[in-house]
């Protein structure tokens, strides 16, 4: 890990959906600015001569709208930092962003020195210095003697202008004000004048520390500004193809995390598991998977909860309308084609099935009427299919029999009677299939087999149920005969008719209704009450998942668009570490907002188990809070707030628009917490020989 001491501060990357966390000079002089250094009367003396000589800013700077004077004095007694924003009208979110951002001590220092030297009026992708100029005119009314509230009409007015999504009175996502705030001021302090081309390389099989500095120094020679010194940070990405294996790592910048909320990237799936043997009651498992997750994912999860045997795999199928309607077989097979309201199975069968015949039996009952017996009414297919393999040189109906009757064989009541039901013998050394003997006692089976006619109630009193051949559809083809299984190819079903008679020997009403994906109810409201912490919201942003089905990616090696599997590794962090909590969900149909409460550090926020490389001697990354924006209220409204802190106080403040309080440290978590503010602070330790030791006490015995 990476973390630069220097005055400019800590070298980091961005995305674009990211923040960083900044070191505090010394002390230097009377005027307290949220733990960083200080100035006396208020500002520094370069700045008003700076601003007088530079007419292209003289304009911005005189700008009195909001009823304050860039050169007014602040003394030793007075208080700063505890002025109000006035809500405009619906603008709580930029009121939030601005005050988490005011109290972020680099950024004090910076704006109440002479700054205006870095402005850079060239870069086309900045604002020509006015959104800077701007914030910084804003940043010191805040600043200034007193706690009177500030109307940021001027801010407002220049912020319109750039970013017109933010015009008008609508209410909008605070911390998209703040990524494009941190952006704007970047660009407009790049002390870049003239970005150089850089062509992008590959690492080339180099090692990870030595591409990952190349790739830091070329950001770098085309992003330099205290918002890169201060907020931004690098991390790895390493995309692996799940066809060839093919394998790529980049290094980019990030300015700020968003993390998602476990239970936005997780899904709970239910599946009933059957035994493709008959040797267990079907039972329902449900797992948590990641919901960009595939099917391997899925029957890893499910293979681990019903503590499946070395020797057996899982055969994953969808049920619709009492059928299969198709079997999940491709392991890459994103989970977001399954549906809550699907019903799943899966069967556990021998390794390597495959090989063998696959035998689908469905089950049908037919409903008669009181008056007219012989007539049928209305048959319908129940309960859920059974699917089990059969050798592919079995000899036809007695296999077939067999194979039935060993997967009914956990549903026999305690008290059946008729032919035995344990196994049904037709010839006495029929084939074998793990385990399970095939045998014959020379019955026929093609009288009293479910047909069309009145006579469909006919019973053959050798056998211990009816059996016919059927397609998908579950439509009779024909009576099973003993050449029934050849020439059919890999899958065979045929279709069980239950009388009184089968429903005596067994029973079989747990599979009339099997347990949906996922039932919205009671279950998932308590999903949603359940308090996570921050550090499970980070496992999640950096665990290996699969890419979305609309974020394929182009494999150099197979040439194709891949759904790959990409795991994301912190490298470089900053000095400002700026955490977004992802509360809020869109998807076509439907928008959602998470009030799931989040326990995240106050204090001793360690970072070093998320840091891909930590070389000894290196300080562990411990940072404090020090701001927070919340969210109140659903999508579409609610209401933004700030708490913030005066470090050099060590004291908590409520910014509520233009109403500031105190507020106790033990107040500031809570479940509207939306935007978390970290600054990386001293007193850290460092690892020699494997053992940490405190960094003050080093210092100390140093000097």
């Amino acid at each position: 890990m990476k973390l630069d001491e220097s005055s400019s501060g800590f070298s980091s990357r961005s995305t674009n959906n990211e923040l960083a966390l900044i070191p505090l000079g010394p002390s230097t002089s009377s005027l307290s600015i949220a733990g960083g250094p200080t100035i006396s009367n208020g500002f520094s003396s370069g700045i008003g001569s700076s601003f007088s000589q530079d007419n292209s800013f003289s304009p911005l700077l005189k700008d009195s709208a909001d009823g304050y004077n860039s050169f007014s004095n602040g003394t030793k007694d007075d208080t700063h930092g505890l002025s109000g924003l006035h809500n405009l009208g619906n603008t709580c979110f930029m009121n939030s962003a601005i005050q988490s951002l005011v109290h972020t001590p680099p950024l004090v220092e910076y704006f109440l020195e002479d700054y205006t030297r870095e402005i850079n009026t060239e870069n086309p992708l900045g604002l020509q210095g006015e959104l800077a100029v701007a914030f910084g005119e804003l940043l010191r009314k805040l600043w200034s003697s007193g706690r009177t509230s500030v109307a940021p009409r001027a801010f407002k007015a220049k912020l319109s202008r750039f970013a017109p999504q933010f015009s008008g009175y609508n209410q909008h996502d605070s911390q998209e004000l703040l990524a494009f705030l941190l952006d704007g001021l970047h660009e407009d302090l790049n002390r870049v004048k003239k970005k150089p081309y850089i062509e992008a390389k590959d690492a080339d099989g180099r090692p990870d520390d030595e591409f990952a500095e190349e790739c830091w120094n070329n950001h770098k020679a085309r992003n330099d500004s205290i918002i890169v010194d201060k907020f931004q940070g690098q991390y790895k990405s390493t995309l692996v193809c799940p066809v060839c294996n093919k394998i790529s790592v980049t290094f980019d910048p990030f300015m700020y995390l968003s993390l998602p909320l476990p239970s936005t990237v997780t899904r709970m799936i239910t599946v009933t598991v059957f035994s493709g043997t008959g040797d267990a009651f079907p039972m329902p498992f449900t797992v948590t998977v990641q919901k960009n997750g595939n099917c391997r994912d899925l029957t890893k999860a499910l293979a681990d909860v019903c503590c499946l045997k070395s020797s057996d795999a899982l055969l994953l199928a969808e049920v619709y309308e009492r059928r299969i309607y198709r079997y999940l077989t491709n392991p890459i097979e994103g989970l977001h084609n399954i549906k809550d309201e699907d019903i799943l199975v899966a069967y556990r069968l021998p390794i390597g099935h495959e090989k063998h015949m696959r035998l689908e039996i469905l089950h049908r009952r037919a409903d008669r009427c009181a008056a007219e017996p012989q007539f049928n009414i209305n048959r319908k297919l129940i309960g859920c299919p059974f699917v089990t393999c059969i050798p592919n040189d079995s000899t036809g109906k007695s296999d077939i029999y067999a194979a039935v009757s060993a997967v009914l064989a956990p549903f026999v009541r305690a008290k059946a009677h008729g032919p035995d039901v344990s196994a049904v013998k037709l010839n006495g050394n029929g084939p074998s299939l793990d385990g399970i003997v095939l045998t014959d006692n020379g019955a026929t089976c093609e009288e009293g087999l479910s047909t069309s006619t009145g006579d469909d109630h006919a019973v053959d009193e050798h056998v211990p149920f009816q059996l016919s051949m059927t397609d998908e559809k579950g439509s009779v083809r024909n009576a099973i005969d003993a050449d029934s299984n050849r020439g059919l190819g890999i899958v065979i079903r045929v279709l069980m008719d239950w009388s009184d008679r089968e429903h005596e020997m067994y029973n079989i009403d747990y599979m009339d209704e099997l347990p949906e994906v996922f039932k919205h109810g009671f279950l998932s409201k308590k999903t949603r009450q359940e308090a996570v912490n921050l550090f499970s919201c980070l496992d999640a942003f950096l665990k290996e998942e699969p890419l979305g089905p609309d974020d394929m990616w182009y494999c150099p090696g197979c040439k194709e668009h891949r759904q790959a599997s990409k795991k994301l590794d912190l490298w470089r962090l900053p000095e400002i570490l700026v955490v977004h909590l992802k509360r809020f969900s869109y998807s076509r149909y439907m928008k959602n907002k998470l009030d799931t409460f989040v326990n995240f550090p106050i204090h001793d926020l360690n970072m070093s188990k998320y840091v891909k490389q930590m070389s000894r001697g290196d300080r562990q990354p411990m940072y404090e809070l020090y701001a927070v924006i919340n969210h109140y209220g659903g999508l579409g409204g609610g209401h933004y707030s700030a708490y913030a802190k005066l470090v050099e106080e060590d004291n908590w403040y409520h910014f509520d628009d233009s109403h500031v309080s105190s507020v106790n440290e033990d107040a500031i978590r809570t479940s509207a917490a939306y935007v978390l503010f970290y600054r990386r602070v001293r007193g850290s330790c460092t690892v020699s020989n494997g053992v940490p030791v405190d960094i003050e006490m080093v210092d100390s015995l140093e000097t």
